[in-house]
C-alpha cells in the first residue's frame, strides 16, 4: 500500500476527480443527445477518455477502502451500491465499443449503458452528503498531485486510442461505428432498418381519410394537404443516427419544408419551425435549418411504413434520429421557440 500512495494522488484528490468525472460524463453524456455532426465529435472524444480514466480512479477507490468495507462501517451498503452502478455503466461502454450485443426487447446494450449512467447520479448524491470532503487546496495545487492526476488523464487518452486500434485489428462490430458510437445497420435499402419508438410513441395506423397536413403560425396563407396532394417533388440523401445506437444511410423523398413555408408566405418575423406528431410529439428547427428539411413520404423509393411514420417523415440532416419526427400532421410557424415542447417529448403518447 505505501508504494502505492506513493505514485498516486491523495484519497480525497481521487474523490474529486472520481466527482468531476461522473459529472463531466453525465454533461457529455446529455449533450451527445444533441451532438450529430463531425464538428461535436470531441463530445465523445471526451466522454471516452474521462470514462476511461473514471475506471483508474474507481480502481484506486476501492482498493485504498477494501478494508474498511469489510468492516462495514455507516452508509458502506450506499458507497457498494455507488461502485456497482459506476462499474457496470462503464462496463457496459466498454463492452459496446467492442462490438458486443444485449437484446432485451425494447432495450439494447446501450440504452443500459445510459440508464445506469443516470441511476448513479441519485446514489452519487446520497454518498456525497454522508461521506464526501474536499481536499485543501494545498494538496490540490501540489505539484506532485497535478502531475499524478494528468498521469491519469493522459493514461486515459492513450487506452481510449488503443481500444480504437484494437477494434480495427480484430475487425469488431466496434471499428464500424461513427463518431457518435452508432453501428450501421445490417439493412441495406428502403424501410429495411430498426422500428424506433421514443417514450410511449405508438399511435394506431394513421387513417389517410381523415389525415391532412396543416400548415400554420406566423404565416399569411395557411393550408392544409390531404393525402392524395402527398406526390414526392423532392428528394435528399441523409443519415439517420439514432441514439439507441445505430445509423442507416438513405435516399428520402417527399415534401420539400422549404417549398410548403413559401406556399404558406412566412412573416419576417418567423424564427421556428414546429413539427407535430399525430401523437402530441413536436420538435422545432431554426427556420433557416427548416426550409433544408424534408418531410419524406417515402426511402429508396418505397413507400415508408407505418412504423417508420407513414404518411409523412421529417427528414432533418445533422440531427439524431429522436428530432425526425414521424406521423407529421402539423408545420407551425413561430417566433420563438415553443419551450413545451421539452415536455411533450416526455409525455407524448400517454
Amino acid at each position: 500500500m505505501g508504494r502505492l500512495d506513493a505514485v498516486t494522488p491523495p484519497a480525497r484528490v481521487v474523490d474529486l476527480g472520481i466527482l468531476v468525472s461522473i459529472l463531466v460524463l453525465l454533461a457529455t453524456g446529455v449533450a451527445s443527445m444533441f451532438a450529430a455532426t463531425p464538428s461535436t465529435a470531441w463530445v465523445y472524444v471526451t466522454h471516452g477518455v474521462v470514462g476511461v480514466t473514471l475506471v483508474g480512479l474507481v480502481a484506486l477507490k476501492l482498493w485504498r477502502v477494501r478494508r474498511r468495507v469489510r468492516a462495514r462501517p455507516t452508509g458502506v451498503w450506499t458507497s457498494i451500491a455507488l461502485a456497482v452502478l459506476a462499474l457496470a455503466a462503464l462496463a457496459t461502454g466498454i463492452a459496446w465499443v467492442f462490438g458486443l450485443e444485449l437484446d432485451l426487447g425494447f432495450w439494447g446494450l446501450l440504452n443500459v449503458h445510459i440508464a445506469l449512467g443516470l441511476l448513479v447520479v441519485p446514489v452519487l448524491l446520497v454518498h456525497l452528503r454522508r461521506r464526501f470532503a474536499l481536499p485543501d487546496r494545498e494538496t490540490v495545487t501540489d505539484r506532485r498531485t497535478a502531475l499524478q492526476m494528468s498521469g491519469l488523464l493522459v493514461g486515459g487518452a492513450v487506452v481510449w486510442r488503443a481500444q480504437q486500434s484494437l477494434n480495427r485489428v480484430l475487425d469488431t462490430a466496434g471499428a464500424r461505428r461513427r463518431f457518435t458510437g452508432s453501428r450501421p445497420v445490417e439493412g441495406e435499402s428502403g424501410n429495411d432498418f430498426p422500428v424506433t419508438m421514443w417514450v410511449a410513441d405508438d399511435p394506431d395506423r394513421v387513417d389517410l381519410d381523415t389525415w391532412s397536413l396543416r400548415v400554420r403560425g406566423r404565416v399569411d396563407e395557411p393550408f392544409s394537404l390531404d393525402a392524395e396532394d402527398l406526390a414526392p417533388e423532392s428528394e435528399t440523401r441523409a443519415l439517420l443516427d439514432c441514439t439507441s445506437g445505430w445509423y442507416a444511410e438513405r435516399d428520402w423523398q417527399g415534401l420539400s419544408v422549404g417549398d410548403l413555408l413559401e406556399a404558406a408566405d412566412v412573416r419576417g418575423d418567423a424564427g421556428w419551425v414546429q413539427f407535430r406528431s399525430v401523437t402530441g410529439y413536436k420538435w422545432s428547427l431554426p427556420i433557416e435549418e427548416a426550409r433544408e428539411a424534408l418531410l419524406a413520404t417515402h426511402v429508396d423509393g418505397e413507400r415508408l411504413t407505418h412504423g417508420h411514420g407513414f404518411p409523412l417523415r421529417l427528414v432533418a440532416p445533422d440531427r439524431r434520429g429522436y428530432q425526425w419526427v414521424k406521423w407529421v400532421e402539423e408545420v407551425r410557424v413561430s417566433r420563438s421557440r415553443d419551450l413545451s415542447e421539452s415536455v411533450a417529448i416526455f409525455v407524448s403518447g400517454l
